[in-house]
């Protein structure tokens, strides 16, 4: 395994710095220090700033230099007035984007490679496209920033810019300074996928903590719903965790709730994640249809057995199917299915045959994620059982999906990024006309505040206009959430009152 030691002179656009590294070299082993140390490393770099510079020196065996990238001066740091702290973030961003390009052009000499999303290591392409285009730039103009200022491949710019005007002309009606969006988690799954790292407990162990779960989720939601009094409820999303492992009588008793503190009224979209197969039912789906809710999601991730059996879905190929129909004969006619590209052990004959099993479904919408392991994902803490399963992902499979979403009468209309993606790609919604899912937009391109509750629950306040983002947290631990809830009301009461 290469071993790459980065010491930073400074700490200005460390993150950015590392993660740009580790685009480049996925499987390296990466340190960081601020001090000079005596380790041996396959590849060094020394990064800081020097007078009117950022400097970039590095050594490996094949090559050693420096590189460096002119810092663009602005006012004074005097005065913080609003209008100076804007050309300061202005100004910060700059510099970051001329000290990553110019970290860019190092790694493509060490390494050969090109990345298809360049010297981007955040995770919203579409938001710079759409504050581009904004901001009065043609759509060609805009696309030629990608191109040559962040180094993004033609055909990933292209594909930024046309879901940046999808998004653009589905937010039209959309008021973004006094609606708001809802996130309501459900923290409970079957079991727990191999990949997963969101806030996800097994229902089996957790079973007798449902009911109190519910107790302290509808008193946030009542007391939210009076700090929100005024402003325009736009999108409810139900997620988890998976929604469906409520019994039929509780997830009345939180629709009920949800519907008597904030009202159905005027809502542009509802979607609850029905989620894992296993967990759907017949009479769960006729629960839901008591109530408003426009677009369901039913999640296979693929299609394999074998690679189910892998990850832990522990459901069949089978269910999959007979969930999506079930949804079907009772009407549902706006189902969503989310699929992984890069599964442990699947090659491109596997995403083919899950693509063609979806394409004989006939979804209203699909979303393909790249495999992301994060931190807390069990594939990665027990990483040394599945060193030997591959990781495939590449160009051709992700223009495979895409020609499958163009088969199904889908055209893309969200997009992001996440860290360790296999690929450097990036996840990609397609839907149909009049299909797409609103809520996943707002998240993503940050317009309007997004209220999250339940454990787990990462709230962004979205105020000034959309220039500012501020984030409330509820704790993740379900017994936490519980005993704590009166803790996490007032953090939003808090939040709400300074910000909006």
């Amino acid at each position: 395994m290469c071993r790459i030691g980065i010491l930073f002179l400074d700490r200005e656009f460390e993150h950015d710095v590392y993660e740009l590294i580790k685009a480049f070299y996925p499987e390296a082993e990466i340190h960081t220090s601020y001090s000079e140390d005596d380790e041996e490393y396959d590849i060094c770099f020394r990064i800081g700033r020097e007078d009117d510079s950022y400097l970039i020196r590095y050594k490996s065996k094949e090559h050693n230099g420096t590189a460096s990238a002119a810092v663009i001066e602005g006012h004074s740091r005097e005065n913080n007035t609003d209008a100076l702290i804007s050309c300061k973030t202005t100004l910060r961003k700059q510099n970051k984007d001329v000290l990553k390009y110019s970290l860019y052009q190092v790694l493509h000499k060490l390494t050969g490679r090109t990345l298809p999303w360049g010297n981007l290591t955040g995770i919203r392409p579409a938001k710079l496209a759409m504050g581009m285009i904004e901001s009065g730039m043609k759509n060609t103009e805009a696309a030629k920033v990608m191109r040559d200022s962040y180094l993004v491949s033609p055909q990933k710019a292209a594909l930024a810019i046309t879901i940046a005007n999808r998004e653009r002309e589905i937010l039209k009606n959309i008021d973004y300074e006094n609606g708001y969006s809802l996130y309501v988690g459900i923290p409970f799954c079957p079991s727990i996928c191999l990949y997963c790292s969101f806030s996800s407990y097994p229902l089996k162990q957790w079973q007798k903590k449902v009911d109190d779960y519910l107790d302290a989720l509808c008193k946030e939601i009542r007391e939210v719903s009076a700090m929100m009094r005024g402003r325009k409820l736009d999108t409810i999303y139900i997620g988890g965790g998976t929604p469906t492992t409520l019994e039929p009588d509780q997830l009345r008793r939180l629709l009920t709730a949800l519907g008597e503190a904030f009202t159905y009224e005027g809502l542009e979209e509802f979607t609850i994640e029905a989620g894992r197969p296993d967990s759907i039912t017949r009479e769960k789906l006729e629960a839901i249809q008591e109530f408003p809710v426009s677009r369901i999601s039913v999640n296979p991730q693929t299609m394999n057995q074998q690679t189910l059996d892998i990850i832990g879905r522990r459901h069949t190929v089978e269910q999959t199917r007979e969930a999506f129909l079930l949804a079907r004969e009772l009407g549902y006619n706006n189902i969503n299915m989310d699929l992984i590209v890069g599964l442990p052990g699947e090659d491109i004959s596997m995403v083919k045959n899950t693509l063609g099993q979806i394409r004989s479904l006939d979804p209203d919408s699909l979303t393909v994620h790249s495999l992301a392991v994060k931190r807390a994902a069990r594939l990665n803490m027990f990483k040394d059982q599945y060193q030997e399963m591959t990781f495939e992902n590449n160009q051709e499979i992700m223009d495979m999906t895409m020609r499958a979403a163009y088969e199904m009468e889908m055209g893309p209309y969200y997009l992001y990024r996440q860290k360790n993606m296999k690929g450097n790609f990036e996840n990609v919604g397609y839907a149909k006309v009049d299909k797409a899912g609103i809520y996943n937009i707002l998240i993503m391109e940050e317009k309007q505040p997004i209220i999250a509750l339940g454990a787990g629950g990462s709230s962004k306040l979205v105020f000034d206009h959309g220039q500012r983002i501020e984030r409330v947290e509820n704790v993740k631990d379900v017994t936490n959430y519980i005993t704590r809830i009166d803790e996490m009301i007032e953090r939003k009461r808090t939040g709400i009152t300074a910000w909006l």
